[in-house]
């Protein structure tokens, strides 16, 4: 066991890669954050909504997005789709109420997005706010990274 760690870890300097655990995965200052770990970013009426870059490191490498359709109904809390990694498969959870108005179909092609670029190409839906009320209720960048320090320390 001890040889194959040493063989990897050989392997991974050799290709650059590193072996030592990664820092505290970033946020984006203006958006908006979930506690199942999606995050909002806000344009007037409409929101783009994905999953966190602390989420993505946690699943690893994803392999498949399910996604829901246009003109769909989503509810704050409720469950609109899920993100297959090779670790695991997590729902994806609303952040807020609304109609999909467009859903990120480069996903379906290219789901690796979400672990490239969470805040920007690995979007999954936009969504027409129904309630821009619910936004109240989600955390700033500040408050989530402290939720996700909190909650890392506890595992």
């Amino acid at each position: 066991m001890a040889s194959s760690l040493v063989w990897a870890s050989r392997a991974a300097s050799r290709l650059r890669i590193s072996t030592f655990r990664r820092g505290f995965a970033s946020v984006t200052e203006h958006f908006k954050y979930s506690d199942s770990h999606e995050w909002v970013d806000v344009d007037g009426t409409a929101a783009k909504i994905g999953i966190t870059d602390h989420a993505q490191g946690h699943l690893g490498d994803v392999v498949y997005v399910e996604l829901p359709d246009v003109g769909a109904a989503v509810s704050k809390g409720k469950n609109f789709g899920a993100v297959e990694s090779v670790k695991a498969t997590s729902e994806i959870y609303s952040p807020v109420s609304g109609e999909v108005i467009e859903v990120n179909n480069k996903l379906s092609e290219s789901p690796g997005l979400i672990n490239a670029n969470p805040y920007s190409e690995g979007w999954i839906i936009k969504v027409k706010i129904s309630d821009s009320n619910e936004l109240n209720s989600l955390m700033d960048s500040e408050q989530y990274k402290k939720f996700c320090e909190e909650e890392d320390a506890k595992h």
